[in-house]
């Protein structure tokens, strides 16, 4: 696909119309002066929302109809078909990230994804089983990327099949680090029955866990960060199920508004932190993306942008969100000694947003992909093959 050049001013509340085209023009100079960036390889650390097989290599695949849109068969993903980081990885030109914890067939030469299903930035006192979360929460994963750089380093120097399967030594210093993860941090507090106040009162001990974690990759030589922040929760078929509300708490897209409210306090935290990580790591280029503005939008102007049924799953059985927590999508009964799927696809997923109550449909991640790679929606406002400028 084609890169972009140039910087797409999005909407501006128009005050004081000269300041506005001194920094525009300034923006505008400094894209067109900057260097693009040429990574040869991404790390992604993050939970389902970039997952690309580490749950499912773990703890077992995600049933049909996962994957049926691109893959067509299940493919690791929590989806019909590919990821907003995919869809990065194709804008470099790179192969789609494989798993850090699948020993089959992967190939890391570009770049590995530490990426798992139910991952938190903190520690869950619970198992998988109990509460969904994986034990492969982001610290985890930053102690698995610091091993993998160690151990390739000295496995490449093996030569053979070594060479052809891990990354050279430079590309971790020149890669490109991304990362989506929070979402399940705040689930998880609901899921202990919190209020939204108990809930935001561990956030900036959740965000003092992610800057650590950005800390130690710069220490091993990261230098170009790519951050989501978190989408609108309340717009999820999984929350709107599980945790009904009065009809003054739906906002007019049909999302749960304490929920958002919350992601939002998170987000505006969560950019404070990346404001003083950028104070500390003086070398560093961390993009912070707000992801959130985005999926809203989408949801909420679904048949706009050519989408329908903004909060519904396209994949689920039945009730008002088709979305059942007991039968999630794939989910499978025995009729006559059969096995038969009762969680299905809905007939066309290319028009919807929400795949299975939780995760995206590939067609909204690709919208948002297209949305955020321009860097209208970044902070600082440059577009994704940028991303190496601070």
């Amino acid at each position: 696909m084609t890169r972009p050049s140039y910087l797409i001013v999005g909407e501006k509340k128009w005050g004081d119309i000269l300041s506005w085209i001194a920094i525009s023009t300034t923006l505008v100079i400094a894209v067109v002066d900057g260097r693009e960036c040429s990574f040869p390889a991404i790390f992604n650390l993050g939970d389902s929302n970039s997952d690309t097989g580490g749950l499912t290599a773990a703890f077992g695949p995600a049933p049909p109809p996962n994957g049926i849109t691109f893959f067509h068969s299940p493919a690791g993903r929590f989806s019909d078909g590919r990821l907003i980081i995919d869809f990065i990885a194709q804008s470099f030109d790179l192969p789609y990230l494989s798993a850090y914890l699948d020993s089959v067939g992967s190939n890391f030469t570009h770049g590995v994804n530490f990426a798992t299903a139910g991952s938190t930035v903190r520690h869950q006192n619970t198992t998988l089983f109990q509460s969904g979360y994986s034990p492969i929460s982001l610290d985890v994963q930053s102690v698995q990327l610091s091993d993998f750089k160690a151990r390739s380093k000295l496995a490449r120097k093996r030569g053979s099949v070594f060479r052809e399967l891990l990354p050279k030594e430079e590309y971790f210093s020149e890669a490109l680090y991304t990362f989506d993860i929070g979402q399940n941090d705040i689930t998880a507090g609901y899921k202990l029955n919190m209020t939204s106040e108990q809930v935001k009162a561990y956030v900036p001990d959740v965000l003092t866990q992610f800057s650590n974690v950005i800390r130690n990759v710069y220490e091993e030589g990261g230098r170009s960060f790519w951050i989501h922040n978190t989408g609108p929760l309340g717009c999820l078929p999984y929350m709107l199920d599980r945790y009904p509300m009065s009809s003054d708490q739906i906002d007019k897209s049909g999302c749960a508004k304490p929920f958002n409210q919350v992601a939002q306090y998170f987000n505006r935290k969560l950019k404070d932190t990346v404001m003083q990580l950028r104070k500390q790591l003086p070398e560093a280029a961390i993009t912070y993306v707000d992801v959130y503005r985005v999926k809203y939008s989408l949801i909420s102007n679904a048949q706009k942008y050519g989408f329908k049924d903004g909060v519904i799953a396209c994949c689920g059985q039945g009730g008002k969100y088709n979305y059942n927590n007991a039968a999630r999508c794939g989910a499978t009964k025995v009729e006559n000694g059969k096995k038969v799927l009762i969680a299905k696809s809905c007939k066309d997923p290319s028009v919807r947003i929400i795949w299975d109550g939780i995760h995206y449909t590939e067609a909204a991640n690709y919208w948002i992909f297209q949305q955020i790679a321009n860097g209208s929606f970044s902070d600082p406002p440059l577009p994704l093959n940028m991303a190496c400028e601070f």
